[in-house]
């Protein structure tokens, strides 16, 4: 899995067992491998390749990521132990009125390299049938996790799941791909605990236009692409002329409002006391976390961050599940959560061992 926020590439090795119709998971070895200077480099300018170009990093791209999937499976000595290799790849184009979506990480590639069975491409079927093709996790989040109400994900966009009938998610607005574009600001690769953020004063004129954004007025099922926190929030933040303390504090409030918009929708719904599950990069923002916390007890909603391990490896761990129910041609996507015309079995199989 490679997430916009330009981390690096989180590798999961995880076992998934079913029994009777209920799955249960466990995540055996996970790290991330972070990307070079060249390479995030290459990931933030291939929307502006030119085709041919575009084209050979993707091939570049997925012969990488199969390397690195070898390198974790001899650090982590799971020879023969790997049946199936799931790759998300890096989101580049997401234009689901174009029923089009593009990530970087060519199959064939990934195959060729590990010599495994390899499944990529877990979003194009569902924009096929007029699917929004994301959020995609919510089918690991039904089947392997279903003991919350609500699941946050804070990632390079924040994104959440309802545990109601019918699932529901979407993407609620950027996160971690704007704080730590303001956090490099200040020469660091993100804000630590959110320690740069306490320190700041929000500023009422620019969460009032982030507020404002036309975005948060749309019904879902509905998605981000990463242009929009790259070219429509983080230069409304600029155009403010605020000093980077009080801009990350500032954007910290309004992901706050934000999540406990979205949250509010659905807990009319709900009886008494919920739970929510927050993983992503941003659980670690204990700043971002606290505040979250404060604001979510006023509506009876309870904060719950896990182990580490789930934190910072679910969506990869999800993505391997996603392509283990491709490889049993069952369900992976649901079209409740994308809006697409029916649930689809999402990704391309490629057979890199010999026969």
């Amino acid at each position: 899995m490679s997430g916009s926020s330009l981390d690096g590439l989180d590798i999961a090795f995880a076992e998934f067992q079913e029994n009777a119709g209920k799955w249960n998971y466990d995540i055996k070895k996970a790290d991330c491998y972070s990307y070079t200077d060249a390479w995030v480099d290459k990931l933030k300018s291939a929307i502006s390749l030119a085709a041919l170009d575009y084209q050979l990093l993707h091939i570049d791209y997925g012969h990488y990521v199969g390397q690195q999937v070898n390198k974790f499976i001899d650090e982590n000595d799971l020879h023969y132990q790997v049946a199936l290799v799931s790759s998300h790849g890096h989101t580049t184009f997401h234009v689901p009125s174009k029923k089009m979506t593009a990530q970087l990480g060519d199959g064939a590639s990934i195959a060729a390299e590990t010599q495994l069975p390899v499944v990529t491409d877990l979003r194009a079927i569902d924009l096929a049938f007029s699917g929004q093709g994301a959020p995609i996790v919510p089918i690991g989040e039904k089947l392997l996790l279903g003991n919350y109400d609500y699941f946050l994900n804070l990632g390079g966009i924040a994104n959440i799941s309802f545990k109601t009938e019918p699932y529901v998610a979407f993407d609620i607005c950027a996160a971690n791909r704007v704080l730590n574009m303001l956090a490099n600001e200040n020469g660091k690769e993100y804000d630590d605990r959110g320690e740069m953020a306490a320190t700041g004063d929000v500023k009422q004129d620019m969460l009032e236009k982030l507020n404002n954004l036309e975005y948060y007025n749309q019904p879902y099922p509905k998605s981000l692409a990463n242009e929009f926190g790259t070219d429509v929030v983080y230069p409304l933040i600029k155009d403010s002329g605020y000093k980077t303390e009080d801009s990350l504090r500032t954007y910290v409030e309004h992901v706050i409002i934000q999540i406990k918009e979205a949250t509010s929708r659905a807990t009319a719904s709900n009886r008494g006391n919920t739970s929510m599950l927050v993983t992503g990069g941003g659980a670690l923002n204990s700043f971002l976390v606290q505040k979250l916390r404060d604001e979510l007890q006023k509506i009876k909603v309870e904060v719950v961050v896990p182990d580490e391990n789930l934190v910072k490896y679910k969506e990869a761990m999800i993505m391997a599940f996603i392509g283990v129910l491709r490889w049993r041609q069952e369900y992976n996507v649901l079209s409740t959560v994308t809006g697409a015309t029916r649930d689809s079995i999402g990704g391309a199989l490629w057979i890199g061992q010999e026969a």
